[in-house]
């Protein structure tokens, strides 16, 4: 089972290049499950929608309640922003937390909740897209809590564990990571604890999804880092095959996003 996370930078940028260099790496890794963050709707049109035709995979989509302060920045109220999710099989409830955040901070961010329809076990799949801002750590520990708290009102009565996907914003070692998985602080949810895939990946692999190689990150002078993370609910019989980065180089000259995405291969056990 392959899993793909991915920020998609929404309509900045080239976008319209940008939007078929997209469909480049995902027709690529051919995945079974991918949780999107920053994609836009407009016109009648979605973009998780036409990669979902595309490649042939479901979607669901989940757009933002606020998304003003983003439509200001490209100075077009009509195009929408959100979380979706494109799975390989059929999408059968869905759910939306707006995450909680300050005035000065908030921008409609939000998680998605799906329930696919495995062949063997419905699968709760989720996609988050945290706070931004580098001095919002303490606002980000409370929406790591709220999602905690939403994963343990959706996770069923499958025993597949649940997997978590998103854009964090939020180093490896940071305070709202640890939170989150669980195992190296009290969880917000008692007994619920998430692994990193990333535990698992090659230690010399390249791992910043943040990356100052790209232009679209170089051009405002931060740090390599990687901020964005697929995490796996533990006690389940999901194991890690592997992890790496991927759209993390141009596609006939255009990067495709401003992130490079995480794909991850897991094994069900019986």
């Amino acid at each position: 089972m392959r899993v793909v996370t991915w920020n998609l930078w929404w309509r900045f940028g080239p976008w319209e290049a940008r939007q078929k260099a997209i469909l480049s790496v995902l027709r690529d890794l051919d995945p079974d499950v991918v949780g999107l963050q920053e994609v836009w709707a407009a016109g009648g049109e979605n973009l998780a929608e036409w990669l979902a035709g595309e490649l042939g995979l479901h979607a669901a989509w989940a757009p933002s309640h606020a998304p003003e302060r983003w439509q200001r920045r490209i100075g077009d109220a009509s195009v929408g922003i959100g979380n979706a999710v494109l799975s390989r099989w059929p999408v059968v409830a869905q759910d939306v937390l707006p995450l909680p955040a300050p005035t000065e901070v908030a921008d409609g961010r939000l998680a998605l909740y799906t329930r696919l329809a495995a062949p063997d076990h419905d699968i709760p799949f989720f996609t988050t897209h945290l706070t931004s801002q580098l001095h919002a750590s303490a606002v980000r520990c409370r929406q790591v809590t709220a999602l905690a708290e939403f994963i343990a009102r959706h996770r069923g009565d499958t025993p597949f564990p649940p997997l978590v996907t998103g854009d964090f914003n939020a180093w490896p070692d940071s305070d709202e990571i640890r939170l989150f998985g669980g195992h190296r602080t009290a969880p917000p949810v008692p007994r619920q604890v998430f692994l990193d895939a990333w535990e698992y990946a090659d230690p010399t692999a390249p791992s910043a999804t943040w990356d100052a190689a790209n232009p679209y990150v170089a051009a405002g002078g931060m740090p390599s880092t990687r901020i964005d993370y697929i995490h796996i609910g533990m006690g389940g019989p999901v194991r890690v095959r592997g992890v790496r980065r991927a759209g993390d180089r141009p596609v006939d000259g255009v990067w495709p996003s401003d992130h490079a995405a995480v794909v991850a291969d897991l094994a069900v056990e019986d």
